[in-house]
């Protein structure tokens, strides 16, 4: 059981699969691009990107403390959704691109798994030990969530990370590679950004 987010952001191209019990929430604009894509649940937000409000839909005020993607995140949290997986984040206005990562980290907080699913990767935020299992092949990054994070030791990555610091104003976690049925990047202080590169593009 997991719920789904779906983003005014560039349009997801691939297909979303959702099971009986999952809880689709579409954020404004995004129902221009996922009706009829998959089934949804709740329609919420301001609606000034979509230009009209859909029948039913939960409607806040255009200006507000929250954008359109913390209101869908926080109602999936507050139904109990320990899974959450986020479509159509990337793309178009980079400003909201840094927000949904934002939104991950949200969830982290909140002891909640959240996925960001965009053309070109698969996006958590994750702490301890990252497993990479059954990724051999794959490009990963990882970036720190605020100043720094440490990395004691990893294994089954081409670059190896042992007693690293990631901080803020460098590039050293950007495009590693999975080179082993079993890897990991045992991360023991801070949290990271972990992007799961989708191809070689």
């Amino acid at each position: 059981m997991k719920g789904i987010i779906l983003l005014n952001g560039e349009p997801y191209e691939g297909q979303i699969n959702r099971d009986k019990e999952d809880f689709v929430v579409c954020a404004d604009g995004a129902l221009s691009w996922a009706k009829g894509k998959v089934r949804i649940d709740a329609c919420a937000g301001d609606f000034d990107s979509l230009g009209y409000i859909p029948e039913a839909a939960i409607v806040y005020p255009s200006e507000k403390d929250y954008t359109d993607g913390e209101i869908a995140l926080f109602m999936l949290i507050d139904k109990g959704y320990k899974e959450i997986e986020i479509y159509g984040g990337g793309g178009k206005r980079e400003d909201h691109f840094f927000g949904n990562l934002q939104l991950l980290y949200a969830a982290y907080l909140k002891g909640v798994k959240a996925v960001l699913k965009t053309a070109y990767s698969d996006i958590t935020c994750e702490s301890g030990k990252i497993v990479f299992d059954g990724e051999k092949g794959r490009t990963v990054s990882l970036a720190p969530v605020g100043l720094s994070a440490h990395i004691i030791k990893s294994e089954g990555l081409k670059y190896p990370l042992k007693d690293l610091t990631l901080s803020a104003g460098t590039c050293r976690g950007v495009s590693n590679i999975v080179v082993s049925d079993h890897a990991f990047a045992d991360c023991a202080e801070g949290v990271l950004f972990v992007f799961r590169i989708n191809s070689a593009e």
